[in-house]
């Protein structure tokens, strides 16, 4: 009799490995469905441990990676440009590290150079980089900052982070539709009054 091949998961890319689920995590998530009223035995929900593990594995991929590698190759050939660098509303999506819930938002990423300059899709995977962890949005406004003031050492650093919380928005108080805004400003931005109002103004802040 033929064997029957694994359904096809949606959320499989056909030709890409799957990693390994240990046995001790697809129990853990078997007991929490267990737990929360349903039965994980069931046809729809039999291969969902090690989907959920899997999934978690990929939300999680940051604590795998040196978000500052991505800000090594730098250029100094800029034709003398010397004003603000800004990538704006950046999408992104990371986990609360009290709820595991659901953080969905955009950043607003700005550096003022010095005299090095680094390819603008690398600030967007700083950023990933970081929320890709579980995450409070305080810490990763933070780190995202400080991350290419280390590394880049420009005048000034702006991180500005607008997310929603399904912490908040689905359980507890359960109030959608709100934002929390965190900002992070370093060197002139941070000094210099006029500096500030530039770059926030160029965010839309």
């Amino acid at each position: 009799m033929a064997d029957h091949a694994e359904p096809f998961d949606d959320d499989d890319v056909q030709g890409t490995p799957k990693p390994h689920v240990p046995n001790e995590i697809q129990d853990a998530i078997r007991t929490l469905i267990r737990w929360a009223g349903d039965d994980p035995e069931r046809e729809g929900l039999v291969d969902t441990p090690k989907r959920v593990a899997r999934a978690w594995k990929e939300y999680c991929q940051g604590y795998g990676e040196d978000p500052a590698r991505h800000l090594i190759r730098q250029f100094g050939e800029v034709g003398g440009y010397d004003e603000v660098v800004l990538l704006k509303d950046i999408p992104f999506q990371s986990h609360c590290e009290h709820h595991m819930a659901p953080i969905t938002g955009k950043a607003s990423i700005a550096y003022l150079p010095r005299n090095r300059v680094v390819g603008i899709s690398k600030l967007a995977r700083v950023l990933h980089g970081y929320a890709r962890r579980l995450q409070i949005q305080e810490r990763l406004t933070a780190e995202v900052a400080q991350c290419i003031w280390d590394n880049l050492q420009p005048h000034g650093v702006a991180v500005v982070i607008e997310a929603q919380h399904g912490c908040m928005t689905g359980r507890g108080v359960r109030t959608p539709g709100v934002g929390m805004v965190t900002s992070r400003l370093l060197g002139c931005f941070l000094d210099d009054q006029s500096s500030r109002k530039e770059v926030l103004g160029l965010m839309g802040y």
